[in-house]
């Protein structure tokens, strides 16, 4: 089955290239209908990351946020035309102790090999989960951006001791948001407290028990456990922040991405015996956690369409630059392109 392939070949140039699908190799036959950019992609189309990392990566397709239906089954399991999600991680082994998104071995779509821009995507069966026909197809797009937050969220009901009094998340932006929606749906009777620098952003969080500028922080205010949603040089001062206000062995979920090392202040770490862990990517069971949480708790719909900024029909790579572009000039918001290749 030949397929199209739309490749980043160099920053803001996209390039069709073909290869073939076998479909004979067992694999399910997704098009995707709906994809959403992400803060990774832009490095890429922007050429904002290293030299050395563009020249090894390029070209490639990106995108790892998405959906689709089902074209073409072997094994019967779903349907033409149904949707769902398409999981980016790629495990080629297992561990018994390693979760298969830190495994070194696996390879992630549109950070190694391609992505989602295609006409047509074969995934492994067990990449692929079903969408139900309640939940919003924009908001869907970015499951796998949730299912991020929710991966770090079950990492912290397995690591982070048992008193969890109060929990502080720093970040104003998607992901602190997301990252709040989800603790207080799985974590409902803890009070949670949202950082950010923002006030516009922040008044979006009216979900949270209280908001605070970081640069207006009570002085005598305690946490128990902190989660870091920030990213970038400014993820030095909000994980000093959270050293500073956290409690005795209390820990650190870091989730933001920093292309540079990021100073900490590691004597209080000691003093207070705290843990830092980080959390990247998701797995499987984090897709499948996300999907059941969406009809479990359908008000997540509602909050999470509140950070859908621009939807951009897509049938052209000038559509494609387009999309891009749009997304480069947003305040907040993901940007949806809706694929009609």
């Amino acid at each position: 089955m030949l397929n199209t392939v739309y490749r980043l070949v160099a920053p803001r140039r996209f390039e069709v290239e073909f290869n073939d699908i076998d479909l004979h190799s067992g694999q399910i036959v997704v098009r995707p209908t709906h994809l959403s950019i992400c803060h990774a992609d832009q490095r890429y189309y922007q050429g904002i990351r290293p030299a050395e990392v563009m020249r090894e990566k390029l070209p490639m397709a990106l995108i790892h946020e998405g959906l689709g239906e089902v074209v073409y089954d072997p094994a019967g399991t779903f349907q033409p035309g149904e949707s769902v999600i398409m999981i980016p991680n790629t495990p080629v082994e297992q561990d018994d102790i390693i979760a298969e998104n830190y495994l070194r071995s696996s390879r992630f779509r549109a950070s190694g090999f391609d992505g989602f821009m295609q006409e047509h995507v074969a995934l492994v069966p067990d990449r692929v989960v079903p969408l139900d026909a309640s939940v919003d197809k924009i908001v869907a797009a970015f499951t796998e951006l949730v299912s991020v937050s929710v991966h770090a969220l079950r990492r912290f009901d397995s690591i982070a001791h048992e008193r969890r009094n109060v929990i502080g998340i720093w970040g104003d932006g998607n992901l602190g948001y997301i990252t709040s929606i989800f603790f207080k749906a799985m974590f409902p009777q803890t009070e949670l407290y949202v950082f950010g620098v923002d006030q516009e952003k922040l008044s979006q969080f009216s979900f949270v028990d209280e908001t605070f500028s970081v640069m207006d922080i009570p002085k005598g205010l305690r946490i128990d456990h902190a989660f870091e949603c920030v990213g970038g040089a400014a993820s030095q001062k909000a994980i000093n922040q959270m050293i500073d206000h956290i409690q005795p062995e209390g820990t650190i979920s870091l989730l933001g991405v920093s292309e540079y090392p990021v100073p900490i202040n590691t004597r209080m770490v000691l003093e207070k015996g705290l843990r830092l862990y980080g959390s990247s990517r998701s797995g499987r069971e984090d897709f499948l956690k996300t999907v059941e949480l969406y009809k479990t708790h359908p008000e997540i719909i509602g909050y999470l369409s509140n950070i859908v900024g621009a939807q951009i029909e897509v049938r052209s790579i000038a559509d494609m630059n387009r999309a891009f572009e749009t997304d480069i000039h947003k305040s907040i918001g993901k940007t949806i392109m809706l694929w009609n290749k």
